[in-house]
């Protein structure tokens, strides 16, 4: 039976990597933006990728979405929180709206995402649930403590929930990538990203394609025996 997969911030980055490649592996794949609709429905109308918009910080928009997921696809047998957000700032600088907008998007997400799908996962006796942290979430890094704070949570989250689902079948798995080439990194100067290159004993970036196939293996049937794992894909610039 074809696997239906959720991919929150599923349309652009990684996220739309994932989607590509899970679609590739034949799942219904349906992916979520927060705002850039033209984008969304691009990609949407070049993948043949159902899109749906939703606030991934808000629990209500959660339930309502997946809900129509469901309708429309089946019951959600792989979910991706991809989404996130960074607003970096030093900690006795950061605002109040600063750290509690990250940790909304960042971690409270994966909660509110997880609670949405994992009644349908259990009763199916089938998931795989993956969450994208950060190498930021395992070694911290300066100007960033409410990212790298969501991020190390999602670990302390995917540890527990893998113990609680794992006589069902469901497996809970996050992945932390390093520096990848994505939009965000595009108008970094030439400097700062000499600066990056350097710390990364491999010499360059990651790729969205090497972080989506790592995805597609912890969701697959041979992954089974993976759970509570957090998989480092850092070019060799932290090891854990």
């Amino acid at each position: 039976m074809t696997k239906v997969a959720l991919v929150t911030g599923g349309t652009r980055g990684i996220g739309g990597a994932i989607s590509l490649a899970l679609k590739k592996e034949g799942c219904n794949v349906a992916a979520t933006f927060s705002s850039n609709s033209e984008k969304a429905n691009a990609f949407s109308s070049e993948h043949g990728i159902d899109v749906f918009q939703w606030n991934v910080a808000d629990a209500s928009a959660c339930e309502v979405g997946v809900k129509q997921v469901v309708d429309k696809l089946g019951t959600v047998d792989i979910l991706i929180n991809n989404a996130g957000i960074s607003m970096a700032a030093m900690a006795h600088k950061m605002s109040v709206e600063q750290w509690d907008k990250v940790i909304r998007t960042d971690l409270d997400s994966v909660f509110y995402m997880t609670r949405c799908v994992l009644e349908g996962m259990r009763e199916k006796s089938f998931g795989r649930i993956i969450t994208i942290s950060s190498i930021n979430g395992q070694k911290g890094e300066m100007g960033l403590v409410n990212y790298s704070a969501a991020k190390a949570g999602v670990v302390g989250f995917t540890k527990a929930l893998a113990q609680e689902t794992a006589r069902k079948n469901i497996t809970v798995n996050a992945i932390a990538p390093g520096y990848i080439a994505t939009d965000l990194l595009a108008d970094t100067p030439e400097k700062v990203m000499e600066s990056i290159l350097a710390r990364i004993p491999i010499g360059r970036l990651g790729t969205v394609e090497e972080v989506s196939r790592i995805v597609a293996f912890l969701a697959s049937d041979d992954a089974g025996f993976i759970t509570g794992s957090t998989i480092s894909a850092n070019g060799g610039q932290y090891f854990v």
